[in-house]
């Protein structure tokens, strides 16, 4: 795939990640509060804000400061740019994958841009579960990351099929 299609293709998915991300968070932090939960479909969606200072599940929320600061906005965004840059310039790399590494880079961005915005916490807001059994509170971002990491998992195994089976000689 050329370059300028590669580049096009992960503006799109990077320009839609952000902007859904971002406005779900703004909705969330006027409509929702921090201290009660609106209970939806007999309580399997609760919907009410969390300021996130950590990572995943909230990981790293107790590193001081300026450790977090670096890790999460530093560290996060020379690994986003350095997929990027994975993403445009290895020629090995499908329309599959590609989209892939773009939803997590736009999960991460705008995750990091919130980080700037609000003085180094995400805002999470959607927590799912049946009874007892619940997720983390998460947003949007966070679908966005970790549906380009199975995607990510699941191209390697779908892309050797494909290839073995466009390799394999006619009868």
């Amino acid at each position: 795939m050329p370059i300028w299609k590669r580049l096009l293709l992960i503006l799109t998915l990077l320009i839609s990640c952000v902007g859904c991300d971002q406005t779900s968070k703004s909705v969330a932090k006027t409509y929702l509060s921090e201290t009660e939960a609106i209970s939806l479909l007999g309580d399997s969606v609760r919907l009410q804000v969390a300021k996130n200072y950590g990572a995943f599940l909230s990981m790293g929320d107790s590193l001081p400061v300026s450790w977090r600061s670096g890790l999460f906005l530093g560290g996060v965004g020379l690994l986003l740019l350095g997929l990027v840059a994975y993403s445009l310039l290895f020629k090995q790399m499908t329309f599959f994958s590609i989209s892939a590494v773009a939803l997590v880079v736009g999960g991460g961005l705008s995750n990091l841009i919130d980080r700037l915005q609000y003085d180094g916490y995400v805002v999470d807001f959607i927590n799912l579960g049946i009874g007892p059994l619940r997720t983390g509170v998460f947003n949007l971002a966070d679908v966005a990351i970790m549906t380009g990491v199975f995607a990510l998992v699941l191209s390697g195994p779908l892309e050797r099929r494909i290839s073995n089976k466009t390799q394999e000689p006619t009868r």
